[in-house]
């Protein structure tokens, strides 16, 4: 029987930050290239090299300008501002690589089913079958505004439109049959209409004809990734996730998680291994344990209390300048926004009883998931301790300065893993979904 395999999935923004909001102003991070292409090839080669399972854009719509009713501080102190749409940098970085999965975040809240289902249809081909789609029901009415509503649908509204969404592709994926492709020139027969199909998708608030125009592609549909944590947000993900991306604070709080979300899938008629569940890490490595710590308190210090405050504001739907930073976070009443990620960052700050100002703080470090600091060696066996307690499938990446993290990590950690055998040495198939399944 092959021993279980851990997964890694790298956190990319086309942004200065990801989680770790000091992070573009360390001497070590590259920020001069942040519009051109070379980035984005040379992110996908180290990756693939290091033989990780994906990498993903996360995306955001809109600047946040929620604290202080301005983007002044999102904008002016580089938060978490999606400067390149990835839909277009993904094919580039297919062009470099050959096996890594390539995936992108894209809502199911502000995009027709037919226009997502033909665009992922195209990267699965383009990268023949390495495509994954990050769904996201989208929770703030700044990305709402920019699209021309008023205001967000509710929690409730946005899931059932994604669950119909999801079914809409779901249609137009197989609206071509294997092989409905024939480029027979012999018999100037190109495709057989007898394989491709009406979708006909009707629901109530998703309507869709078909067929897709473009033909199956080689995965048959894109691998599906997902991040809610509310509990609607979970059963969508227990539905139709393949990759789970959550937030968790500490190891209990991991193993809470997959425990709950593995036992979710069973009454969608799917086995817990159909999808990989994997926490967010941020790692600081260094030669012996004071060196990486040395490192860690200097990125750290780097961080932006005012930014920390401005980035919870986007995320849970309220505006924290209006608040007392000395007052405790678990005071604040959520009303808007989104909830799953608001209990995220109670769950991080609860045990502590951390004051908005100092959560501000930690949140800009790592938005409170942990930050392992250490030796390569010592990192590697806090990845397999939680592997192996059953805290997850394996982890999602975010990096601390940009690229000299990912190069670390893959020159380092990676051979460690590999040499414990929990970790692949090569890839065992071509596509993400034979990755996920090895």
């Amino acid at each position: 029987m092959t021993p279980r395999q851990m997964h890694l999935v790298a956190f990319l923004m086309t942004g200065p930050t990801c989680h770790h909001h000091g992070a573009w102003r360390h001497p070590e991070s590259n920020v001069d290239d942040l519009l051109d292409p070379s980035r984005y090839e040379h992110i996908a080669r180290v990756l693939e090299a290091g033989k990780f399972d994906a990498l993903f854009f996360a995306d955001i719509l809109g600047l946040y300008d929620l604290y202080e009713g301005k983007y002044d501080t999102m904008v002016g102190r580089g938060g978490q501002v999606c400067l390149l749409d990835p839909a277009v940098i993904l094919p580039i970085m297919a062009r470099v690589t050959s096996r890594i999965g390539l995936g992108l975040t894209y809502s199911s809240t502000f995009n027709h089913p037919y226009q997502v289902a033909r665009m992922l249809s195209t990267l699965d081909h383009m990268s023949h079958g390495r495509a994954a789609w990050n769904v996201v029901a989208s929770t703030s009415t700044l990305e709402a505004r920019n699209f021309g509503m008023k205001d967000i649908p509710s929690r409730a509204q946005r899931y059932d439109r994604a669950d119909e969404v999801l079914e809409a592709c779901w249609a137009l994926w197989d609206s071509w049959d294997e092989g409905a492709l024939l480029l027979d020139k012999a018999s100037g027969q190109f495709a057989d209409p007898a394989r491709i199909h009406y979708a006909d998708y009707k629901g109530q608030w998703i309507r869709t004809r078909g067929p897709l125009t473009a033909p199956r592609s080689p995965q048959g549909r894109p691998v599906i990734m997902q991040a809610g944590s509310s509990e609607r947000g979970r059963d969508f993900g227990a539905r139709w996730g393949e990759i789970i991306f959550t937030l968790q604070h500490e190891k209990a709080d991991m193993q809470d998680f997959y425990a709950d979300f593995k036992g979710r899938m069973e009454k969608f008629g799917r086995a817990p291994d159909q999808c990989v569940v994997l926490p967010s890490i941020d790692v600081v490595i260094g030669a012996t344990e004071s060196i990486a710590r040395e490192q860690a308190d200097y990125v750290n210090s780097l961080v932006d209390t005012k930014l920390g405050m401005a980035q919870i504001s986007g995320h849970i739907g309220i505006d924290l300048s209006k608040l007392d930073p000395e007052q405790p976070l678990s005071d604040i009443i959520v009303e808007e926004g989104s909830r799953g990620s608001f209990d995220v960052i109670l769950q991080g700050t609860k045990r502590e009883g951390l004051t908005l100002g100092e959560a501000a703080r930690r949140f800009a470090t790592s938005e409170l998931c942990p930050q392992l600091v250490g030796t390569p060696e010592s990192i590697a066996d806090r990845l397999i301790d939680l592997f192996e307690s059953h805290a997850c499938d394996g982890f999602v990446l975010t990096p601390t300065t940009f690229p000299g993290m990912y190069e670390q990590f893959c020159r380092s950690v990676v051979p460690i893993l590999q040499q414990r055998g929990v970790f692949r040495r090569d890839y065992a198939g071509a596509t993400l979904r034979e990755h996920l399944r090895g």
